[in-house]
């Protein structure tokens, strides 16, 4: 999705990667999203080129119109106007019958096969960190259509060859594995968004690849700031910035109270 209107030269990282996750959702589809910046996409998408969108929280409101920005997936505002307010069961239902196009997910480690690591670093028995774990995201990642992945920090230690534990399946081991592990066909990672850029999965290896950079931002730090060969296509475009629209729709309407969207202090 390519949003029409000025672009602007003044916006914050986040602000970046939130428009980068609304121009994926198209219009009549149905999104689930938990906090921060997959929330920001989802109302900004919902407030430009996709009105009808229908978001779905995981505490079960399903569809609503926040008016600002909720703090968590069971704040009362998830259930503004909503078409549903309804229980978690209600949400992981519509996992389950296939009724979820998109889903929003974060990240401890990540594979190049999405496969991601919301755990724990190191084993079980010598925890060296501890994530908060799956929560609703293995749900998500096996049973969304297209799963869209966000991450704040591009590094090594975030990007990783293997990862320390397998939270939720991504492409597994390669082509074939996730419909032979039993998961639907058709489904699984479909983009990453970063603090460097946005990245796909080649549809024959299934290994991430490189698609743009945002402003500013070069190919080469993509690469060495990912700790395995990264897929780079001879051709890498560079991430539209938000419109002067977008951010002021992200700061004015969706994020008055700066929760997650900072004015940029002169």
């Amino acid at each position: 999705m390519n949003p029409t209107g000025e672009r602007n030269t003044e916006f914050t990282l986040i602000e970046m990667m939130a428009s980068a996750g609304s121009r994926l959702l198209e219009d009549r589809k149905v999104v689930v999203c938990g906090t921060g910046i997959p929330m920001l996409s989802a109302l900004l998408a919902q407030k430009t080129h996709a009105p009808n969108v229908t978001i779905v929280f995981e505490a079960g409101g399903i569809g609503p119109q926040p008016p600002t920005l909720p703090i968590s997936v069971g704040d009362s505002r998830t259930f503004y106007r909503a078409l549903l307010a309804g229980s978690m069961d209600d949400a992981m239902s519509a996992l389950q019958t296939g009724y979820v196009d998109y889903g929003f997910l974060g990240v401890g480690q990540i594979d190049k096969f999405g496969n991601i690591n919301s755990t724990c670093i190191g084993s079980h028995g010598s925890m060296k960190v501890s994530f908060p774990g799956s929560g609703g995201a293995n749900d998500i990642g096996s049973l969304v259509w297209k799963t869209i992945i966000v991450t704040g920090q591009h590094d090594k230690r975030r990007f990783v060859e293997k990862l320390d534990f397998c939270t939720t399946p991504g492409y597994l081991s390669g082509p074939g594995a996730r419909e032979a592990a039993g998961l639907p066909m058709d489904t699984g990672p479909y983009r990453v968004i970063t603090n460097l850029g946005v990245l796909g999965f080649d549809n024959n290896t299934k290994e991430m690849a490189l698609l743009s950079t945002h402003p500013s931002v070069t190919v080469q730090q993509v690469v060495e700031n990912t700790g395995f060969k990264l897929n780079v296509p001879s051709k890498v475009g560079v991430t539209e910035a938000p419109t002067k629209e977008e951010v002021k729709i992200l700061r004015e309407e969706i994020d008055p109270a700066e929760i997650f969207v900072r004015r940029p202090r002169k």
